[in-house]
């Protein structure tokens, strides 16, 4: 028996808390009198706890298939650790409560994944997963269109009490999910369309997806790499997506910072992730075409060329520009990278999904998870340090390095796979 679908009523309110408070936290910081390191250090802390959390929370629903007391639980944690944020003006108080907050946000994400297994049959999946996708997207504009305007009428430190508001909402609107789950979370691995999701949010919400917890074992293709050897090539796919989100964060954690130094307002900072969000929005829909006419190891070639130049623009003509020109150059910086990003997880992602060895799904979906977030939190330290110690430019032209490296990588998974299909 299918469910009805009144339970997608609180993911609209999730998504406006989550985004408001990922773009907000940072802000606050340097509102406060932090520096970037400051900020790649609640970077980091809050996606360290949203690994942890990510393990928990899907070990708890795989356990006991409950999905209402978790969403219960994880808002009205979100909600408290809101006006914590309000309350406080202590630095050492916001890393805390901003990592607590980590370990709660990725609590809905286990539970979305099987209320859309539930709610259709697999062959449905991906449409309602793309439903999710555009009702995501659009909380993100709200949090985002809010905070453009909050300047003009209040200071920054009022945000939270709104991210406080939409979390209580989501907490009432999840009193209607069902308590009660039959199906594995895990079944999720078996379906593409499925797999298509787990990898569509990671820019938004880095979603990790641990359905195996990784052990030493499950690294040997990577290991081998080292080694000289070549146990499997997907070791090389998951060194290319590390790579990839390690360069990637490197921009996303100094560019909040980054535009504080050049005297951008706080809802011009706002300003710039809404226009992100709505390209994001737009590109999403011509990505699919896009890959089945350039195939996916194309398009996953192509996607490298607009994020490097995307932390090109950002380096080299926002701080030769002022005003309305160095707005416009934050937004195209931002929405290339954007861009190249939909492709990038699309294509990758279904690249990896068929590279998987059938019956391994959950093994192979835990080491890449582990990868991703090790990627992610080392791009946001190293942001933090690199920028404070010597520059933004050094630790902008770090991460196109590190992005090219991860181009590189990937040529040679092509290549390799090619001399293995010749032998």
């Amino acid at each position: 028996m299918k469910t009805n679908r009144k339970w997608m009523f609180f993911v609209l309110p999730a998504s406006i808390t989550a985004e408001g408070l990922h773009i907000v936290i940072p802000l606050y910081v340097l509102f406060l009198g932090g520096n970037v390191v400051d900020v790649g250090i609640v970077i980091g802390l809050h996606y360290a706890l949203s690994a942890i959390g990510a393990v928990f929370w899907g070990k708890i629903i795989d356990r006991y298939h409950v999905k209402r007391a978790i969403l219960f639980i994880c808002f009205s944690a979100i909600t408290i650790c809101s006006i914590g944020l309000f309350l406080t003006v202590d630095l050492n108080l916001v890393f805390i409560i901003s990592s607590v907050a980590g370990f709660f946000i990725i609590g809905k994400n286990p539970v979305t994944q099987v209320l859309v297994m539930e709610s259709v049959s697999n062959n449905q999946w991906s449409r309602l997963f793309t439903q999710i996708s555009i009702i995501t997207s659009l909380g993100s504009l709200t949090a985002f269109l809010v905070g453009s305007i909050w300047d003009t009428f209040f200071d920054l430190r009022p945000y939270f009490l709104f991210c406080a508001m939409t979390s209580v909402i989501a907490t009432v609107l999840s009193i209607v999910v069902g308590s009660k789950s039959i199906i594995e979370r895990h079944t999720i691995v078996h379906s593409i369309h499925g797999i298509r999701h787990i990898f569509d949010h990671t820019r938004i919400n880095f979603q990790f997806i641990f359905t195996k917890i990784p052990h030493p074992h499950d690294f040997k293709p990577i290991i081998s790499i080292f080694q000289r050897k070549m146990s499997h090539e997907i070791g090389i796919l998951f060194l290319t997506n590390f790579l990839f989100y390690f360069g990637s964060n490197i921009y996303f954690t100094a560019f909040i910072p980054f535009l504080k130094k050049f005297d951008f307002t706080n809802s011009e900072v706002f300003l710039v992730y809404m226009i992100q969000t709505l390209v994001l929005l737009t590109i999403f829909f011509f990505v699919p075409r896009l890959i089945s006419i350039l195939t996916e190891e194309r398009a996953t070639q192509i996607s490298y060329l607009p994020r490097v130049l995307g932390v090109i623009i950002a380096a080299s003509l926002i701080p030769s520009m002022a005003g309305i020109n160095s707005l416009m150059m934050a937004m195209i910086s931002s929405c290339l990278m954007v861009s190249a990003f939909s492709i990038f997880s699309v294509s990758s992602s279904i690249i990896i999904f068929k590279a998987i060895p059938k019956g391994f799904e959950g093994t192979y979906l835990g080491v890449n998870s582990f990868m991703t977030g090790v990627g992610i939190f080392l791009g946001a330290l190293t942001a933090g340090y690199v920028a404070n110690a010597v520059s933004y430019s050094a630790a902008f032209t770090i991460a196109v390095g590190i992005i090219l490296s991860s181009l590189v990588m990937f040529r040679i998974y092509l290549k390799y796979k090619l001399s293995h299909r010749i032998i």
